[in-house]
């Protein structure tokens, strides 16, 4: 189970002051595109499962990933997720010809078949770019992502922690303090970019 804190920054200037402000704990910067897939029969969003390829930069990595049940209340999301890394050619071999999925050497893959029953193959939904800092605050790895939809552009940090509600005050106390304007994160990146509209 993967419980995460998402906060939506109001606006560019909200994410320019937070990344700056941040900017001595700074960690690494990954530009990242999500792609998703589903079954041929929707086998997999019918039961509220979600399949994405990460790739990393210029391919240098492929992550698969295979989250369910996902839950999101009050900026604390609750989600099964389950992943591994791919050969990023193989990825891309998906991306181009979704139906290779099936056939791919993957654990991960492998359960979306045996679990969905995805017999009639997968289909490519499409995806969005997204910008992600990476910072080591306070004891707390903070993402802050810059994402691109067709839709405009959502701000967000997300703060993966076995205590959700204690990193969840800290980041609040921090955006307040410096009067940067936020909200409790409504909708996982993947429901905004199916409702090709940010909430």
């Amino acid at each position: 189970m993967e419980v995460e804190v998402k906060l939506r920054l109001a606006d560019a200037t909200a994410h320019r002051r937070v990344t700056s402000l941040l900017s001595p704990f700074h960690v690494v910067t990954h530009r990242q595109k999500n792609l998703f897939f589903d079954g041929a029969a929707s086998e997999l969003s019918e039961r509220r499962a979600v399949l994405r390829l990460r790739f990393y930069g210029d391919d240098e990595r492929c992550v698969v990933s295979l989250k369910a049940r996902a839950v999101l209340v009050d900026g604390v999301s609750r989600v099964e997720e389950d992943e591994e890394d791919l050969d990023p050619r193989v990825g891309r071999e998906c991306v181009a010809e979704p139906g290779k999925l099936g056939s791919v050497e993957s654990r991960v893959l492998l359960r979306v078949k045996e679990e969905f029953g995805t017999e009639k193959g997968f289909i490519g939904l499409g995806g969005f770019g997204n910008v992600r800092n990476v910072y080591d605050w306070k004891g707390l790895k903070l993402e802050v992502d810059e994402t691109k939809f067709d839709s405009g552009i959502l701000y967000e940090i997300e703060c993966e922690s076995a205590d959700p509600e204690g990193a969840k005050r800290l980041l609040e106390e921090f955006l307040k303090e410096n009067e940067i304007d936020y909200s409790y994160s409504t909708a996982s990146k993947f429901a905004i970019f199916r409702s090709g509209k940010l909430p």
